[in-house]
């Protein structure tokens, strides 16, 4: 409450004032003194000069000291009407209630304009797949189809081998001699031991292979790897070449000519759910104990082409990069 002192009189003019009459305590509202008759609590005006200003807006109720105390009477501000209170206690929360949603409303929309990656707390743990960028298939000369289309029953691919290599991943080191364009035969030969190499010569003559495209990286965990695609004349050479040559009749182990160093493999079967139409995938993989790192290699034989994907590792080539680099180049062919 304000503290405003007034003794409910004015001073009578050339004298001296009159002591004020002492005034009967008035009760609480709601609370009467003890002993006391209940009687109303009396309000009295503040002592004002005639004719010198507006009256007040609102008329304090004056409190009367006990009888007998000395003291004199405190004015207390009258309250105000109990409506006024409930309409100013509604705004307030109105308008809480508005800034609060506000707020909300903006971060509902800030974090459903995010990827999940960017949003703490959901990242999506990284499986271990390669970074690739878009792929796209290449443009074909005016007037020739793609392969494995109604108007294309021998299969050939019209479109630029080295335009059907796949990309290196983003953080990968390129590797200098397989810079993705056109090698020697005697390039992809070394990828075999020697003892195969004279008999895989001479079925490539025979079959009037046209060129060999290559491209190799290195990634950041060691992991070596290398695409050859090889274009031969027709389809029947490609399946020729890989079923007599490579796989020599469908052997034990289902590769006759390993890549060198590599003395057994077992063959690696891929999830339904990444087959690619039209493309035949044989996938192997080195067993141990192996040498003084894995190899995973797969052949992906698609109409006129065949190409060799080969990852080797240190202590072991994850499952998922390889699986991924040769399906994503099997899209490419198929």
């Amino acid at each position: 409450m304000t503290d405003q002192l007034t003794d409910g009189r004015a001073a009578p003019e050339g004298g001296a004032a009159e002591a004020p009459e002492p005034a009967a305590p008035a009760p609480a509202a709601g609370r009467p003194e003890a002993g006391a008759a209940s009687a109303p609590a009396t309000d009295t005006a503040p002592a004002t000069v005639s004719g010198t200003g507006p009256e007040p807006a609102a008329v304090p109720v004056t409190e009367a000291a006990p009888a007998g105390t000395g003291a004199e009477a405190v004015v207390v501000p009258a309250a105000a009407p109990r409506g006024r209170r409930v309409l100013r206690a509604v705004a307030r929360w109105t308008a809480a209630a508005v800034v609060c949603g506000g707020v909300g409303a903006g971060t509902a929309l800030g974090i459903t304009s995010l990827d999940r990656h960017q949003v703490p707390g959901l990242a999506t743990e990284s499986d271990g797949r390669w970074a690739y960028p878009a792929l796209s298939l290449p443009a074909l000369p005016a007037d020739r189809p793609r392969p494995f289309t109604g108007a294309n029953d021998a299969e050939i691919h019209w479109a630029d081998t080295r335009r059907l290599l796949l990309p290196e991943p983003a953080g990968a080191t390129s590797d200098a001699r397989l810079t993705g364009g056109f090698v020697p035969t005697e390039r992809y030969l070394a990828l075999y031991g020697k003892d195969f190499r004279g008999e895989m010569r001479q079925a490539l003559a025979d079959s009037a292979l046209r060129h060999v495209a290559a491209r190799g990286w290195t990634m950041p965990d060691g992991t070596r790897t290398s695409v050859h695609v090889l274009r031969f004349t027709s389809v029947a050479h490609a399946q020729q070449f890989e079923d007599e040559v490579i796989r020599g009749g469908y052997s034990t182990d289902g590769v006759k000519t390993l890549p060198d160093g590599v003395e057994l493999v077992l063959p690696e079967a891929f999830p339904d759910d990444i087959e690619v139409p039209d493309v035949r995938i044989s996938a192997y993989r080195e067993q141990q104990p192996y040498g003084p790192e894995q190899t995973r290699f797969a052949y992906v034989q698609a109409g006129d082409s065949i190409a060799l994907v080969t990852l080797a590792r240190k202590d072991g080539v994850a499952t998922v990069p390889f699986q991924q680099t040769v399906t994503l180049q099997a899209q490419l062919l198929g």
